[in-house]
């Protein structure tokens, strides 16, 4: 379980804010609909007491910026191993919903908008039936839970069952409230999860990782190329997958739309854009002042949350974004970086090493 901690006004003699607890959970749902970012910055929100076929309520659901569906559940007063047990029974549910489904769930929410036109502007590209609800993941916002309860959720979560827990605490200062929160498990590892189910059939992985890569304005394969890195930024949904990365891992890089431009090694771990440096002619420069192709999100450098992150790598073979390779059939993702069981990974990892014949040149790698 988390570690508890504690909020300090900062002064001469700092004092602690007081432990305190919201009126109802109640409350807390509310506060989540009226902002979405009190859970997570990334999700567009669909529903609310969504009606299930077996009878109950799924307090909110919720869609990711791939298209997998989030279901949100609170203990309320329940046990929290009945609060497990019934949000996997919903997820049962859920996994059969059609797209005309889910969309009549997000019209009782939100009467008289589009599903279709309001994910394009929350998420900045197009759905289609296809692309919507390939996975879900499972999130129990708590305010604690026992510890048999902490294993059946971490049991779950090593085999491949995205589910998480959402832990707040409120504090008090005056007659203000004020309200923090903790994961159980890292969300990177969570929505690692979710990638790995949406690839349909299973089996062991292969070792070598998957990159979407959006060239595009803000960022460039032209820069990425030229000073080894790979990048991603605008939420902690697209950058915390860099986290999966170790050096040494192989990694195949698509730009989506286009097809797969190369394949490298990396050489260091994951950095904000404020501290990354790449090497150039004149030593050691801050990327920002010398990747300028694309923004890097430079405005928001300073915001942990939607800067750029950077990966150092030392690529094998790369070509240019107008010669990417592209076949029918070969596997594709949203997600900036994960580890996909599916066969389709497999076959295709094997036709990229055709046109990628220096795949297995060996390069030196910093050791972590």
């Amino acid at each position: 379980m988390p570690a508890r901690h504690a909020i300090w006004k900062v002064g001469p003699k700092p004092t602690p804010l007081d432990n305190s607890a919201l009126a109802s959970e109640e409350q807390l749902e509310d506060m989540i609909v009226a902002n979405t970012k009190v859970i997570s910055d990334e999700w567009m929100l669909i529903g609310r007491q969504v009606e299930t076929e077996f009878g109950g309520r799924i307090d909110l659901l919720a869609v990711a910026p791939d298209g997998s569906l989030v279901i949100v559940e609170l203990k309320r007063n329940r046990a929290p191993r009945d609060v497990i047990a019934q949000a996997v029974d919903y997820a049962s549910w859920i996994a059969g919903l059609k797209a005309e489904h889910i969309a009549a769930i997000y019209a009782r929410f939100s009467p008289g908008r589009n599903l279709w036109e309001d994910l394009r502007g929350r998420f900045g590209r197009e759905f289609d039936e296809d692309s919507l609800n390939k996975s879900h993941q499972i999130i129990v916002v708590a305010s604690s839970l026992d510890d048999s309860t902490e294993r059946m959720v971490k049991y779950l979560g090593e085999r491949k069952i995205p589910i998480n827990v959402l832990f707040f605490q409120v504090f008090a200062h005056g007659n203000d409230q004020f309200l923090s929160r903790a994961w159980l498990v890292d969300p990177a590892r969570t929505q690692a999860s979710v990638a790995t189910a949406a690839d349909g059939a299973s089996e062991p992985w292969n070792g070598e990782f998957y990159c979407s890569f959006g060239h595009s304005e803000d960022r460039s394969w032209e820069d990425a190329t030229e000073y080894g890195f790979i990048s991603a930024g605008g939420g902690a949904w697209y950058s915390r997958t860099l986290e999966l990365l170790k050096p040494g891992d192989r990694v195949w890089v698509k730009v989506p739309g286009l097809g797969f431009v190369g394949v490298g090694r990396v050489t260091g771990q994951r950095q904000p854009a404020s501290t990354f440096k790449v090497k150039t002619p004149q030593g050691e420069l801050p990327v920002l002042e010398v990747a300028k192709r694309g923004h890097y999100l430079s405005d928001y450098a300073g915001d942990p949350d939607a800067c750029e992150y950077f990966v150092p790598m030392e690529w094998l073979q790369t070509v240019p974004v107008d010669e990417a390779f592209y076949e029918v059939g070969l596997f594709g993702n949203q997600n900036t970086i994960c580890q996909p069981t599916t066969p389709k990974w497999r076959s295709t990892v094997e036709r990229l090493k055709l046109k990628f014949s220096d795949f297995d040149k060996q390069v030196p790698v910093t050791p972590a």
